[in-house]
C-alpha cells in the first residue's frame, strides 16, 4: 500500500505530490457538471464519489464515453465510517486534497406530506451534520494553496432573512462558534418537531435552514483556517449554483447543470496567490452580502 509518510518509493512520492479532487454526491445533477467541467479544467485526478457504487461508476462510465478520465470512490456522507475510509485513502494515496467541492444534499417535494419535523431532521442530517462531518474528517487533510467549496443555495439567505432578529443576528455574526451553530440546528429540528418552530422565530423551510446553516458553518470554518493555517493560503467558500434542472429542483428550473456547475467549479480553481474570495457567499462568481 502507497502511503505518503515515512518511506516512500518513487511512485508513491508522484502519486502524493499528484494532485486532486473530490466531488461529493456527483453522480447526477450539479455534482456531475461539476465533476465534468474539472476533468477538462483541473490539472490532477477528479474523483466522482456517490454512495451506491453501481450508480456512480455508471456516471463515471457515461463521462468515459465523453473522452475523459474521472476516477471512483464509494462516499455516502451521512454514514462516518465511509467518510472515514475516504479520508484514509485520499490521506494515503495523495497526501491529501486539493479540492473538495461539498455538494451532496437533498431536499423534501413542495408536495411531500411528511411531517415537518421529520423533514427537518431529515433535512438538516445530511445538508447540515453529515457535511460538517465531511468538513471536519477532510479539513485537517486539505493541502497547502487547497479549495473547499460548499453548494449552498439562495434558500438559505431567503430563510435567513425570515428568521427573527436574535436569530439573524447570530447567524450573521463574526463570532459565532461551530458548537454555537450547531446548538442553533438542533434547536430548529427540536422546535419543528415540536410544531413550534414558527413562533420561536424559525421560517417554515427545512432546506432553507439547512443551507444557513452550511452558509454559517462555511464563514466559521474560514475563519478557523485564518486562523490556524493562515501561511497555507487555503480558500473556503459557501456558493449557490442558480435554480438548475435537477431532479431535486425539477424540469422547469431555467439552468442546466453545466451552467449551475459555473460558480461552484470557479471557486474549486481560485488561481494559487489568490487571497479572496474566502469565507464568502458566492453566487454568478460575485461575493453576495451575508
Amino acid at each position: 500500500r502507497r502511503i505518503c509518510s515515512g518511506r516512500v518509493t518513487t511512485r508513491s512520492a508522484h502519486m502524493c505530490a499528484r494532485r486532486v479532487a473530490l466531488v461529493t454526491g456527483s453522480n447526477k445533477g450539479i455534482g456531475l457538471a461539476v465533476v465534468r467541467a474539472l476533468c477538462k479544467q483541473f490539472d490532477g485526478d477528479v474523483f466522482l464519489t456517490a454512495r451506491d457504487v453501481g450508480r456512480g461508476q455508471a456516471a463515471v462510465e457515461g463521462l468515459k464515453g465523453e473522452g475523459l478520465s474521472p476516477l471512483f470512490h464509494q462516499l455516502d456522507i451521512t454514514d462516518p465510517a465511509s467518510v472515514r475510509t475516504a479520508r484514509d485513502f485520499f490521506k494515503a494515496q495523495y497526501g491529501g486534497v486539493d479540492v473538495l467541492i461539498n455538494n451532496a444534499g437533498i431536499a423534501f417535494k413542495v408536495a411531500d406530506t411528511t411531517p415537518f419535523g421529520t423533514q427537518a431532521e431529515v433535512t438538516l442530517r445530511t445538508n447540515f451534520f453529515a457535511t460538517r462531518d465531511m468538513c471536519n474528517e477532510f479539513l485537517p487533510i486539505i493541502k497547502p494553496e487547497g479549495r473547499l467549496v460548499n453548494v449552498s443555495s439562495v434558500m438559505g439567505s431567503i430563510a435567513l432573512g425570515r428568521c427573527s432578529p436574535d436569530l439573524q443576528a447570530r447567524f450573521r455574526s463574526d463570532d459565532i462558534t461551530e458548537e454555537e451553530l450547531v446548538g442553533l440546528m438542533e434547536r430548529f429540528v427540536k422546535d419543528a418537531k415540536e410544531g413550534a418552530h414558527l413562533q420561536r422565530g424559525w421560517p417554515d423551510t427545512a432546506y432553507g435552514v439547512s443551507k444557513t446553516g452550511l452558509t454559517t458553518l462555511t464563514r466559521i470554518h474560514a475563519r478557523k483556517l485564518t486562523a490556524e493555517r493562515s501561511g497555507d493560503a487555503i480558500l473556503c467558500n459557501a456558493c449557490c449554483p442558480g435554480w438548475v434542472r435537477t431532479d431535486m429542483a425539477g424540469p422547469n428550473a431555467t439552468k442546466s447543470p453545466d451552467e449551475g456547475a459555473v460558480t461552484p467549479v470557479y471557486l474549486a480553481l481560485l488561481p494559487p496567490g489568490a487571497k479572496e474570495p474566502h469565507g464568502q457567499y458566492v453566487s454568478e462568481k460575485k461575493v453576495q452580502p451575508w
